[in-house]
């Protein structure tokens, strides 16, 4: 049977620590706790459950902290968890089932995360898979008859393990902060990042986030290195951005560049908005229509859902159509995004 260390890294966690651990202790052989800053109980509660309590002086960067974590660990493999989130005892006999009879050669394990939709996290999908098992020490070996070569990609399992995320609160200003910095600072933002840029403005971004973006997201869009997908973000940030500061030549042109190619339900949105501001109520309305029926999400699920049907139902109020006012208030209110 295989050994695994728990890794953590925590910040002022005192309400929800205990929760996150204590189903664990029956699955893990050690437990390592990192401390980036706490001025709460934190350590204390953490010193209950293991002697491995390390204090990181933190540096903007979560995977310092991570790796920091990592370097501590001294079993067959690790466990990465968040303190905001808890397994339920079905779960954790899938774990102890799994722990008993994994296979040595597998070196990545992902669990399916859950509970996303219910607090509004950067995430679209309320159940998917992530990497949270990992093989501390991975052994290289050649493969290929002929034209050898090492193999480099890890070998991983999709377990049917399910994490309850349970967050206190949303992250999203000391996100936003960080990328703005990260820009600033002259870093690359990797594919992943973007989306994940684009995504936390469309979810919870304020004015003043957006004004801040402006600069990245216009240097992205003339990234010859930058693909269609990460186009398209920075069309949908860029025009909302433009279409709230008023500057509405500029809404139009990166509007434009989304309609051109296959268009998507936050550009359709941002449109609807635009004519509704005007009081062109009908012409508001057959963009909302698009954002439900005739294209799909890139940002944020809302866009193609409850928020472009409940403006829907305010155009058809003003247009004095009552009926199908109600009749999108109804759909509104129905909606669900795993329908």
């Amino acid at each position: 049977m295989i050994t695994i260390s728990l890794c953590m890294i925590v910040k002022n966690e005192e309400n929800v620590l205990e929760r996150c651990i204590r189903p664990l202790i029956p699955l893990m052989d050690e437990i390592i706790i990192v401390d980036t800053g706490s001025t709460d109980r934190t350590r204390e509660i953490a010193l209950q459950f293991t002697d491995k309590v390390y204090d990181f002086a933190w540096t903007g960067n979560f995977s310092d902290a991570r790796n920091f974590s990592f370097s501590k660990a001294t079993m067959d493999y690790i466990y990465c968890a968040d303190a905001d989130e808890y397994m339920d005892p079905e779960n954790v006999r899938k774990f102890e089932f799994l722990k008993r009879g994994l296979l040595p050669e597998i070196e990545i394990v992902q669990m399916y995360y859950t509970n996303q939709l219910s607090h509004n996290t950067v995430y679209n999908y309320d159940k998917e898979l992530r990497a949270k098992l990992y093989k501390r020490v991975r052994t290289f070996k050649w493969i290929n008859p002929i034209h050898e070569c090492v193999r480099l990609d890890p070998v991983v399992y999709d377990s049917d393990i399910e994490i309850i995320h349970m967050p206190e609160a949303l992250h999203t200003s000391r996100d936003l902060k960080a990328f703005v910095k990260m820009f600033r600072d002259g870093m690359h933002l990797s594919k992943k990042l973007h989306n994940l840029y684009a995504k936390e403005l469309f979810i919870s971004g304020s004015d003043d986030d957006y004004a801040k973006a402006v600069d990245f997201f216009k240097a992205s869009i003339e990234d010859p290195g930058r693909d269609m997908d990460e186009i398209m973000e920075a069309s949908c940030v860029l025009s909302h951005a433009y279409r709230i500061s008023g500057k509405i030549e500029l809404f139009f042109k990166y509007a434009m560049k989304s309609v051109a190619s296959e268009g998507c339900s936050e550009i359709c949105y941002e449109l609807g908005c635009f004519y509704e501001s005007q009081k062109d109520y009908t012409e508001a309305a057959t963009w909302f229509y698009n954002a439900v029926y005739e294209t799909k999400p890139i940002l944020n699920i809302h866009y193609g859902g409850d928020y472009a049907l409940g403006k829907l139902a305010d155009c058809y109020q003003n247009l004095g159509d009552k009926d199908t006012a109600k009749e999108y208030a109804r759909l509104t209110k129905e909606w669900r995004p795993d329908a």
